[in-house]
């Protein structure tokens, strides 16, 4: 079983990325999916979440508006794009696949907001 992310970097106040999360090993179509982020020194938040089949989305109020979580079940791949970063979105970004008791982190990938 495998998450593996993606589109992390650094980017300027006000850029946009789109991160991607790879899925492997299990059948992703049953999973629901989310985006957590942590940044240094505080607790993983949940940044937002997207149901199984892709009808059900939620986010972070600090995201509304901005982020917009997707995904692609024929490609075991959920998306999570990102515009009008601020500096405040620095962090580790990650995804998580959970079904009932089973669930799955990946490895995470930096985003780095600065001028």
């Amino acid at each position: 079983v495998q998450l593996v992310e993606s589109g992390g970097g650094l980017v300027q106040p006000g850029g946009s990325l789109r991160l991607s999360c790879k899925a492997s090993g299990f059948t992703f179509s049953s999973y629901n999916m989310k985006w957590y982020r942590q940044a240094p020194g505080l607790e993983r938040e949940l940044v937002a979440a997207i149901s199984s089949s892709g009808g059900f989305t939620n986010y972070a109020d600090s995201v509304k508006g901005r982020f917009t979580i997707s995904r692609d079940n024929a490609k075991n791949t959920a998306y999570l794009q990102m515009n009008s970063l601020k500096p405040e979105d620095t962090a580790v970004y990650y995804c998580y696949a959970h079904y009932y008791t089973y669930d799955y982190w990946g490895q995470g990938t930096q985003v780095t907001v600065s001028s």
